[in-house]
Formats: C-alpha cells, structure tokens, sequence
C-alpha cells in the first residue's frame, strides 16, 4: 500500500496514479482524519465491482456521493454542503446508480425518485472521491465504503492532496520544448510546451513574433475546443476566436495564446458531448454542465499565470469578453492593463450559446 499524508513530491505522484485508477475502474482509497474511505467512480462501475463493494461494505452497505448540482436536479434537498451522501437503498442497482450520476437519462426515468439523503456534513473523504472524479473528467459521482484494512494494490492517499492537486500542478509547470512553426496567419510564431510536474497534460504557448517582455503582451487563454478548432463545429464561436486571435496578434506586431489543455470549460471531451445533448433537450450551456453536477467553470487559470511568468511577462492586454479571466490573472498576480474585445457575428447554431455567455457568465458580448 502507498501513503500521502499530505500535498508533498509523493502526493504529486500519488493523485494522477488515483485518477488513472478511478479511470480504469479500480478503487482507491482516500484517507481523512476520521479514517479511510474505499471509493470508486461511478462512471466506471461494473456489476462485478458493485457486486464487490456492496459485500465490503457490509450492512450498511456503500453510500454514493453526488455534488449538490447535480442532487438538485434530481430534487433531493439541499443540505448546505458542496457534496451530498446517498445511503444505500436495496432498490439501487448499476441502472439507477447510473441514472443518478448521468442527466442524459433524466427525461427517460422521471419518476425514479425520491432519493433518501444524510443531513450531516460530508466527510473530506468523500467530497475528496467526488472531486476525484472530476479531476479524472468522469461523472462527478462516486460510491465509497469505509475500510478497516486497505489491500496491498490499492493506491492510498490523502483528501487534502486530493483537493490541492489542481492548484499545486498548475503552480508547478517547467517548459519542456518549443520549436518554429510557421502559421497561416502568422508565420513568425513559435510553440513552447509546458507540463506539469507530475507529468500530466500538456499547455502550449502560441507566441506570434517577438513581443517584449518590458512591455504588456497581447494575451489571450484559450481553452482548447476539439469540436470548435480541430472540426470547424458551429455550436461555438471557439475556432473563430483562435485564429481571429492569432489573427490580431500578427498585425499587432507579437502576442500570445495561451492554449490550455482545460476542454469544455474544465469538464472534458466525453462531458462536453453529453452537456451539448443535455443542449438539445432545452437546457442552456450552464444548466447542462449544472445538470451534470459540475460549476459552470471549472478550469483554473492559474495555470495561464504561470506559463505567463515561465515566458517572461508579468503583464498583459487580455484578449477576451470574459470579465472572469481578467479577475482570474488578476488574482493569481498577473497585472491585466487593458480588456480588448474580441467576439466575431454569430450563426443559426450558436446564437443561443452566446447569448447565455452574455446573460448568465457576464460576457461582453
């Protein structure tokens, strides 16, 4: 059995093995002060595995841990805590575990309901399995047991290391490559690779030209959009804004995007293609990802302060509509000098998009 007791070299190890594991399927175990919790994502389990937890967990039986997102949608009250615990109910098989993890299915099961809920406040433990899950950009659900003895091949780690993985990989970046690649629209550009400590996913710097560093840069952070950059999807205005951006930037005489490995607003590929389902049934672009059980935003944009800072540049013109991203840099000690608009004309496929960026997240649009 491995250990963390805290956020340390060995932790930053620990919590993507974790995350490949809830991936894979497998438990882990996740340690607070009140003991060890066996956790699995709810995404990934299988009759085998539920089968396997219900028996460890005894009579009781396992709880599930919901976000209170997500809880809400499925009408079960609120209980002032950021997780909601589920005890187990002898109707609970892996359909209706399923149900209570995936919106997609809301409409088809309308009346599988009501869900009983424990009042008491969550224990780190479990708030850490659910964010787990979203760190692994499965559903953010989770069902746990309490453990009197770990196995020997169960990874083990702490519900703090858990909650500060995201904010300390970010903090840690170290540039690992760059090379000469010519653009389109600006072919004077470099590209410079940044990866986290642990070795995880990799954020890359766009930089047109040779901007100054005694100066504000150009900036824009781009969240980077399969559909919308790769494909050409209509369903955003994302491609639009990456090359439009790049675009600028070269009559401008230099900038930088920031492509940022931070799909669908924070929640990934997979999530971001049930959220644009969850679309097609009615729902704007926040109440999918809500229905989900995830925030609006869930990316963390330290990340772009610190490739910011790794390049040189400690100020910058933002390149966006988004008043979050100027708040953002802000905070995590980037000086924003100047907001530059940057929005292009609308489609028949994302003018509802927009329009709820503009009413629901504030953009200037």
């Amino acid at each position: 059995m491995v250990e963390a007791q805290g956020f340390d070299k060995q932790a930053a190890v620990l919590v993507p093995r974790a995350i490949g594991e809830f991936r894979r399927g497998r438990p882990v175990a996740i340690k607070d002060d009140s003991g060890t919790l066996i956790a699995h994502a709810a995404e990934e389990l299988t009759p085998e595995t539920l089968a396997s937890a219900r028996a460890a967990a005894g009579a009781e039986g396992p709880f599930l841990a919901l976000t209170a997102r997500r809880a809400a949608r499925l009408h079960i009250g609120p209980t002032g805590h950021d997780t909601i615990l589920l005890p187990w109910a002898e109707r609970y098989d892996l359909r209706l575990i399923r149900h209570l993890a995936d919106p997609v299915d809301d409409f088809d099961l309308p009346f599988s309901g009501p869900f009983a809920r424990l009042k008491v406040a969550p224990r780190a433990a479990a708030s850490a399995a659910v964010a787990l899950a979203k760190q692994a950009q499965l559903l953010p659900a989770a069902l746990f047991y309490a453990a009197a003895a770990v196995p020997d091949d169960v990874v083990s780690l702490s519900a703090a290391s858990v909650m500060a993985y995201p904010a300390v990989a970010a903090a840690h970046l170290r540039i690992v490559g760059e090379a000469r690649v010519p653009l389109a629209d600006a072919e004077t550009t470099r590209l410079v690779a940044f990866r986290p400590e642990d070795g995880g996913v990799e954020h890359i710097a766009i930089v047109v030209g040779d901007p100054p560093k005694a100066a504000p840069v150009l900036a824009r952070l781009h969240s980077e959009c399969f559909t919308g950059d790769l494909l050409g999807s209509l369903r955003c205005d994302c491609g639009e804004q990456l090359r439009g951006a790049i675009r600028v930037m070269q009559e401008a005489g230099g900038g930088i995007v920031l492509y940022l490995a931070q799909e669908g607003r924070g929640i990934g590929l997979i999530n971001k293609l049930r959220a644009y389902r969850l679309q097609d049934q009615g729902f704007d672009t926040v109440e999918a990802n809500e229905r989900i059980g995830f925030d609006p935003d869930e990316r963390v944009f330290l990340v772009a302060a610190t490739m910011l800072r790794l390049l040189g540049y400690e100020a910058v013109r933002l390149m966006t509509n988004n008043p979050d991203k100027v708040g953002q840099l802000s905070r995590h000690g980037i000086t924003v000098v100047e907001r530059v608009a940057h929005q292009f004309a609308p489609n028949p496929h994302n003018q509802a998009y927009l329009d709820t960026k503009k009413k629901r997240s504030g953009h200037y649009l």
